[in-house]
């Protein structure tokens, strides 16, 4: 399979050759692309949210009236769960949502992202990113030319600030270096926008020079 590679202006200047064997080698796994999903969502929760007891709410050291003699329902305490501002009965508790995938796993999950964005053609290999000046309008020229909309992932080899301060004002794309690249933010793309560079970095990791 061959993989145009283009300028800034959308122009095809190269190709890039992929084994079509290689790539079709690995089998689907969509129970995989769910678990790094998973993975990726939860290890995002802080795990904080925390509801108080009956034994931990202010208030409620005397019995609210005689256990006998009134004619009302008998109460030892008004921070009963069954009271309004009472306590909570089996309420959230802090604890850690932290998922782990195996190496192996994880890059086997952002293969199949990738590659399923191969096969729908909604991934584009850029020569080189970079602009003369980091103004907005710089980076919606670009999007323009090469016919993106929707969600737009733009994958770098490396953390260039002054790319990420183009697109920071555009809504809807994410800029990242390919390090930090996961198959969650892929699979949550309409678009991915990868350097020439960034694709062969990748192609390394999994074992294909190519």
């Amino acid at each position: 399979m061959e993989l145009a590679v283009k300028n800034q202006t959308g122009q095809v200047v190269e190709t890039v050759s992929v084994d079509d064997e290689w790539l079709e080698g690995v089998e689907e796994n969509p129970h995989l692309l769910y678990l790094a999903v998973r993975a990726f969502l939860d290890n995002q929760r802080l795990g904080t949210a925390k509801t108080k007891t009956r034994g931990e709410v202010r208030g409620g050291g005397r019995k609210p009236w005689p256990q006998k003699g009134t004619g009302r329902a008998r109460h030892g305490s008004i921070r009963s769960p069954i009271w309004r501002h009472g306590g909570v009965v089996f309420g959230p508790r802090p604890r850690s949502y932290y998922h782990v995938l195996s190496k192996k796993e994880r890059r086997k999950a952002l293969f199949l992202a990738l590659r399923e964005k191969i096969r729908s053609s909604s991934l584009i290999l850029v020569e080189k990113i970079a602009f003369s000046l980091p103004k907005t309008k710089e980076g919606v020229r670009f999007l323009e030319a090469l016919q993106t909309r929707g969600k737009v992932l733009i994958i770098l080899q490396s953390a260039d600030a002054s790319v990420s301060r183009v697109f920071s004002n555009i809504p809807d794309v994410t800029v990242k270096p390919v390090h930090e690249i996961t198959a969650y933010f892929i699979l949550n793309a309409d678009w991915v926008i990868m350097e020439k560079e960034a694709f062969l970095s990748l192609l390394e990791v999994w074992g294909y020079g190519g």
